[in-house]
């Protein structure tokens, strides 16, 4: 009967433990964690592929020869914007677990845990400075999502007329790099409908494949906008519960010094009563 009551009360101290364990998990960070780092994977895996699938793309179909001097030329700027990818990757990576910590230490839970004064005293300048920061990386993922747009755009046209080539009739149609700005003026790299090279490239793998990633990337970028607003509710949210708690304990300090003071009068007011007395 005894083993039974204590094996009773072990289960209810596990269940006790496991639900306070779940009291002080952040969901609302977590959330928008998790949806940061699928965004971020998302744009930054299939935006690597498809840049290398753009070089292919572009040495293959359109002849565009690397420049054998170091210029700025288009196989340079797609070799830039992958480590640029990597940083983004990296980068991002520690502000989302910097983002968790932060939504560990304003949870209720964490509150009862350590005290107020651990959180108040430095937790209102932290959520402030993570507030500019989520709203300038904010800034910054609308832009990678509107740069990003423009190869969806541009790949969706030659996708479109390799699917329709049969509608275009005897029309060639052709595609200038220059007008795209990915090669210079004095380049003439384009193809046409009626080209060869234009035939292989809509039934190559290669075409349908980067556009895809592109519109993959694209949506990664998206999904870290998101989490970059959702990122901004919990954090002015958290902001709030910080300055509220700061409030509560100046007011809980005014009042503890007033019931001190007040204590102290009526010690000293009974201490003199019994003086008198005797």
């Amino acid at each position: 009967m005894e083993e039974n009551m204590e094996e009773g009360q072990t289960q209810k101290g596990c269940s006790e433990c496991c639900l306070k364990c779940l009291s002080g998990i952040p969901y609302a960070s977590l959330i928008a964690t998790i949806l940061l780092y699928a965004g971020v994977a998302l744009f930054c895996g299939c935006g690597h592929e498809a840049l290398s699938g753009t070089v292919t793309i572009l040495q293959t179909y359109f002849d565009v020869v690397r420049s054998p001097v170091d210029a700025l030329d288009v196989f340079t700027m797609i070799d830039i914007l992958k480590y640029v990818i990597y940083g983004v990757a990296a980068a991002f990576f520690v502000y989302g677990i910097l983002l968790m910590v932060e939504g560990f230490f304003t949870t209720g839970a964490i509150r009862d845990l350590y005290g107020d004064f651990k959180i108040t005293t430095c937790g209102r300048c932290v959520s402030a400075w993570f507030i500019m920061l989520t709203y300038i990386f904010l800034l910054a993922w609308l832009g990678i999502t509107a740069f990003t747009s423009l190869p969806v755009f541009m790949y969706f046209n030659i996708w479109n007329t390799c699917q329709n080539m049969t509608s275009t009739g005897n029309t060639d149609m052709c595609f200038d790099l220059r007008q795209f700005g990915i090669v210079s003026i004095n380049e003439d790299k384009k193809i046409c409908t009626k080209d060869n090279n234009f035939t292989k490239m809509c039934e190559s793998n290669e075409l349908d494949l980067t556009f895809h990633l592109f519109v993959c990337a694209l949506a990664g970028a998206g999904a870290a906008v998101i989490a970059m607003v959702h990122y901004l509710m919990v954090l002015s949210a958290n902001w709030a519960y910080v300055k509220d708690a700061c409030r509560m304990q100046k007011y809980e300090d005014i009042k503890s010094k007033e019931e001190q003071e007040l204590h102290d009068i009526h010690s000293t007011r009974s201490k003199e009563r019994l003086n008198a007395y005797t």
